[in-house]
């Protein structure tokens, strides 16, 4: 019984997008709480935002990374950062109640998501169950 316990059947597919989705519009709202330069209309359009910045992230952005590999060994990694800068780019752009105004708030925008996802890798929580935060079991 104590090993049946142990074993839980991961969260279904519906789940995983569902918290998915609510933890990219968390970040976009910690973006645009902290960045002047970052705003959305309305929630709707930060709903919007973080399903379109949710899909970009798992469909686009894989296969960009593997087209830069070459290109982010020689930089250290550092042409991975703007992959993630794209996504960003693609999502202000899809979305018309998403703005970003200038490159330099593009860049902290980015350095957020990116220390708000790393913070989410390393604190336990409903996040958890998708995406890289998965655990492995």
């Amino acid at each position: 019984m104590a090993k049946a316990a142990r074993h839980r059947d991961p969260p279904s597919l519906p789940v995983r997008l569902a918290v998915s989705w609510l933890t990219n519009a968390l970040v976009l709202a910690i973006v645009a709480g902290v960045l002047a330069g970052v705003t959305v209309a309305n929630p709707g359009d930060l709903l919007l935002a973080a399903a379109v910045f949710g899909v970009l992230n798992t469909m686009l952005k894989p296969l960009l990374r593997l087209v830069t590999l070459p290109l982010a060994i020689l930089t250290f990694g550092i042409a991975w950062f703007f992959v993630s800068l794209l996504m960003l780019v693609i999502t202000k752009d899809a979305v018309t109640g998403f703005h970003i105004y200038g490159f330099w708030t593009l860049v902290k925008a980015t350095l957020i998501v990116w220390v708000v996802n790393l913070v989410l890798d390393l604190t336990p929580g409903p996040w958890q169950i998708t995406g890289s935060r998965r655990k492995q079991r």
